[in-house]
């Protein structure tokens, strides 16, 4: 075999090699094209994006999603007003001993960092017991309650607490001190009969520039 049949021959293997590779590829190109059209369309339910369009062209949504949930876009538009406004300061509450000594039973989190004041005056750096870092998480809906959302948002009807992005504990809080929750609204996306909200809920220490807690809480608003 000469050079130039060789070639020829190598040739035509990488073209049956190319048909055959995509023959194969071409159909799950395809599908993945369609699983990803089917996504979006089962997944984005944000009414003012009916412009959208898929991959195909067509519209996403049908006439009747088309149709605007007036409930819905009147209270979203009143909440997305508000986003990065501080919407609320809640009262000084008292994180006292027994306070910490009950997180503690309950949880059978009993280390003596939070319940052995004598040993905590001399061997802690804080000089003090101080809080669980979870026993200030648990104490936000107190320190929110008198956030109330039905006076923020009108027409809801109920609120579920979907859960948290993150937390974080920037600074031990001492025995004895006082803590009052501030809140932001950081977040609002609409949903189907819902909005989710995001709040930035940061818990002041009196007297302390490092905040005792710091938190992204995540609020559904059925409506």
């Amino acid at each position: 075999m000469n050079v130039f049949e060789f070639i020829k021959e190598k040739r035509s293997g990488i073209k049956d090699n190319t048909e055959q590779y995509r023959a194969i590829l071409e159909p799950k190109f395809r599908s993945w094209s369609n699983k990803i059209n089917n996504k979006i369309i089962n997944t984005l339910n944000n009414p003012w994006m009916s412009n959208f369009k898929s991959m195909d062209g067509s519209n996403i949504f049908t006439q009747k999603e088309n149709i605007l949930n007036a409930i819905i876009k009147k209270a979203f538009d009143n909440i997305y007003q508000r986003l990065g406004a501080e919407i609320f300061i809640g009262e000084w509450e008292t994180i006292d001993q027994e306070c910490i000594n009950n997180f503690a039973d309950v949880t059978g989190d009993k280390q003596w960092i939070h319940i052995n004041p004598e040993k905590a005056k001399v061997e802690s750096p804080f000089k003090s017991t101080i809080a669980h870092g979870f026993l200030t998480l648990a104490l936000i809906p107190k320190l929110t309650d008198s956030l109330q959302p039905k006076n923020l948002y009108p027409d809801v009807r109920m609120v579920v607490n979907y859960g948290l992005n993150q937390v974080r504990f920037p600074y031990p809080i001492r025995s004895g001190a006082r803590i009052r929750a501030r809140v932001k609204l950081i977040s609002a996306v609409p949903m189907k009969n819902s909005i989710e909200l995001v709040n930035e809920v940061s818990i002041e220490v009196e007297g302390r520039s490092r905040l005792g807690c710091v938190a992204e809480t995540v609020l559904r608003l059925y409506y």
